[in-house]
């Protein structure tokens, strides 16, 4: 029975879980660590450099002291729930203000110059249809019209 268990131990594999966030097992390491929020291509390299583990491993591959050094690594930033806090504050502050970027934020519209034309669809939204309607379709839909 003790050779079961040890096959048992074997089988199971450390779940890479750092800052909150369970890293996906079939990535390479530098690119799973990209799923933290806070943590993005330029610091990916500086954790694993500091943490002293190969960015080209798989997740899956690594070892419960690279877990725990690439751990100890990541608590150097602000990562996730402290980070998402202080965006929402500085965006909280740009409000109060009553800076141009903090308008922007309340209205729901780009905040960093681009044109609202044409594009801006993923800020303001489905179109909406905004105008009268024409003296033409009036008379084919049976509608009355106020004007004199």
């Amino acid at each position: 029975m003790t050779q079961d268990t040890n096959k048992d131990k074997d089988k199971l594999k450390i779940m890479a879980r750092i800052a909150g966030v369970d890293l996906p097992e079939n990535k390479r390491l530098d690119i799973g660590l990209a799923y933290i929020f806070g943590i993005g291509r330029s610091n990916n390299l500086l954790v694993i450099k500091d943490a002293g583990v190969d960015g080209t491993k798989k997740v899956k591959d690594l070892t419960e002291e690279e877990v725990n050094k690439l751990q100890k690594a990541v608590d150097k930033f602000k990562t996730e729930g402290d980070l998402k806090i202080e965006v929402e504050q500085n965006i909280k502050r740009l409000e109060e203000i009553g800076s141009y970027r903090g308008l922007r934020h309340r209205r729901g519209l780009p905040v960093r110059g681009q044109r609202t034309r044409s594009n801006a669809r993923t800020r303001r939204g489905k179109r909406k249809t905004v105008g009268a309607i024409r003296k033409e379709t009036t008379v084919r839909t049976g509608q009355t019209s106020n004007k004199k």
